[in-house]
């Protein structure tokens, strides 16, 4: 498109940006390339490593420590992924263990140490439940995204070849894993792994009606050379983003869309508890707590040397009369 600046696009294939992907929100002078079929491995691992695309969502901690180790990126305050935590600790049935606290001096898994469901939830467990993070030790089954350096007291150490951590939980050889997603084994019904939070939808609902978090997992990142050759970039770019948000809004209220007998409950029930806009973009209060919650988690957990504050680490996309959705 002759005149506008084109941009690669990574992200998720979200209802959230159908609208974008399919060309019927165009963001205002510029052409956007959608890449949504990489998983969030893959995309993240990319652009951490060989900063392929001009646009990516990105983890929200990967993100924190790439600043702080001086990476040439900003973010936009896009959060195209959110998803409360509780029910994403699992444990060995057998093992015994009750509360998170009995996990003191035990390992526990986890892909890696960096996704920001893990993140998250050790801060939660340390906060909430007693749990602190460095009198645990982490077995990871993959390298990180991006490189640091644990502090010395901070234990994390890499299963053999060949191993699974879903099979070492299966088996007893890991008491407990933190995932991003349900394990494999899980999802299939072996027995041998539970939740240790079974009632996680009721302590989900409690902490977002104590704390007002509904956890940010990604950000939405771009090079600083786009923002500093073309700083209305962001703010257009934020704008595309609201008005497909506002489409899939519109979309899925829609109950022939979405093939589930009891979506319209669904949808109203979200209204009713976390409010019209669930997915809200832009640096609200809300938003601002929510960042600065695992801004903070991320440099107790030993992955940035400092906090910075977040109007350093998000580009000015002030949206006016123009921000926030209308909701469901």
């Amino acid at each position: 498109m002759a005149g506008k600046v084109k941009l690669t696009v990574a992200c998720g294939d979200y209802e959230i940006v159908r609208a974008l992907k399919e060309g019927a929100v165009e963001a205002d002078g510029l052409d956007l390339v959608m890449l949504t079929d990489m998983g969030p491995r893959e995309r993240h691992w990319r652009m951490a490593r060989r900063a392929e695309f001009d646009v990516c969502e990105a983890n929200v901690g990967a993100y924190f420590m790439e600043r702080d180790q001086g990476a040439p990126l900003t973010a936009i305050p896009v959060f195209l992924h959110r998803r409360f935590r509780h029910g994403f600790l699992f444990v060995n049935a057998a093992a015994g263990i009750r509360a998170p606290k009995d996990l003191i001096g035990r390992q526990v898994g986890g892909t890696n140490f960096q996704p920001a469901s893990n993140i998250w939830m050790r801060g939660i467990l340390q906060e909430e439940y007693g749990l602190p993070h460095r009198q645990v030790t982490w077995v990871v089954e993959r390298s990180e995204d991006v490189a640091f350096t644990p502090p010395k007291d901070l234990r994390i150490e890499m299963i053999a070849p060949g191993k699974k951590l879903d099979l070492m939980l299966a088996e007893g050889e890991l008491p407990a894993m933190l995932s991003p997603e349900l394990p494999r084994l899980f999802r299939a019904g072996d027995k041998r792994i539970v939740r240790l939070f079974p009632d996680y939808k009721e302590l989900e609902l409690a902490y977002f009606r104590r704390t007002g978090i509904f956890p940010i997992m990604h950000v939405t990142t771009i090079k600083q050379e786009i923002v500093d050759k073309f700083p209305w970039v962001p703010t257009n770019l934020t704008k595309a983003f609201e008005a497909a948000k506002a489409i899939a809004y519109r979309r899925i209220a829609n109950p022939r869309v979405v093939p589930l007998a009891w979506v319209r409950t669904a949808l109203e029930e979200q209204e009713e508890m976390l409010g019209r806009d669930p997915w809200a973009y832009g640096l609200t209060p809300a938003n601002r707590n929510n960042l600065e919650t695992v801004l903070r988690y991320t440099f107790e957990q030993g992955m940035i040397s400092k906090m910075a504050p977040l109007d350093a680490l998000f580009a000015d996309a002030d949206l006016g009369d123009a921000g926030g959705s209308d909701g469901i």
